[in-house]
């Protein structure tokens, strides 16, 4: 894994939206055809601006997949992660070649876990673009994440400090509000990614940066595990990575 630090969010999304462009229309070139991940969520809102921005790339070419979703909450809920995916990315983009949503209110979830598992099965995945929550969870893999199934997608509990964070960014009124599980791309899956960019700025987020980079891998910090990625590199800004010390950058 590679980090990079810039001052701030803004410089940082050019940067780490300059390398996912390359990545995307590298892949296009080659093959005709890209599949990519997107994270959702407050902390990525600079990156997707700038991917967006970027007009000449062929989004028709691309098929892409997401991350997680809240169990039981529809499409048109303000904290849905598929409605974010639609207001902040595809939306603007104009169509792709495929979008696969995690149906969170379908009526089986298991059934919904299988469903898309199956799809993405049928893709090699070459960019994944992820985050790191303020409890260092990868996806909605809460610590202690499971880094063993091989199962793409599976059913989470989330923790306090995770749904917290939800009442802390205003997707949530209250803790009471928020869902308690989610369906979520497992940690083996985002690692089976060809690339990974992840995008981490903020202060809030500090912690958790120092945690996965700085202790050994664990589940406990289950962001971690991208240090034995191959191709991740990990953007941070001056306050994400205000509480690193010197030796976690080499």
């Amino acid at each position: 894994m590679k980090t990079f630090i810039e001052q701030n969010k803004f410089d940082l999304a050019n940067v780490a939206g300059e390398k996912a462009a390359g990545i995307i229309q590298n892949a296009i070139s080659r093959k005709g055809l890209v599949g990519i991940v997107i994270a959702t969520g407050a902390s990525q809102d600079e990156l997707l601006k700038y991917l967006v921005s970027k007009k000449h790339i062929d989004w028709t070419k691309v098929v892409v997949f997401h991350l997680d979703e809240y169990i039981g909450i529809s499409e048109n809920h303000p904290a849905s992660f598929r409605k974010y995916l639609k207001d902040y990315f595809l939306n603007q983009v104009g169509p792709v070649k495929e979008v696969h949503f995690v149906n969170g209110n379908a009526p089986d979830a298991q059934k919904e876990c299988r469903r898309i598992s199956a799809m993405i099965s049928d893709y090699h995945i070459d960019l994944a673009l992820v985050g790191i929550g303020e409890n260092g969870h990868l996806a909605f893999n809460d610590p202690p994440a499971d880094f063993r199934t091989k199962q793409p997608y599976i059913i989470v509990e989330l923790d306090k400090r995770c749904r917290m964070q939800q009442v802390n960014e205003g997707c949530f009124p209250d803790i009471k509000e928020v869902p308690q599980k989610a369906i979520s791309m497992s940690v083996q899956q985002i690692m089976k990614s060809e690339n990974v960019i992840c995008f981490v700025p903020d202060l809030r987020k500090a912690e958790a940066v120092r945690n996965c980079l700085e202790h050994k891998i664990s589940n406990a910090y289950p962001a971690s595990i991208l240090r034995q990625h191959t191709s991740c590199n990990l953007y941070l800004d001056a306050d994400s990575s205000s509480l690193l010390h010197s030796e976690s950058l080499k």
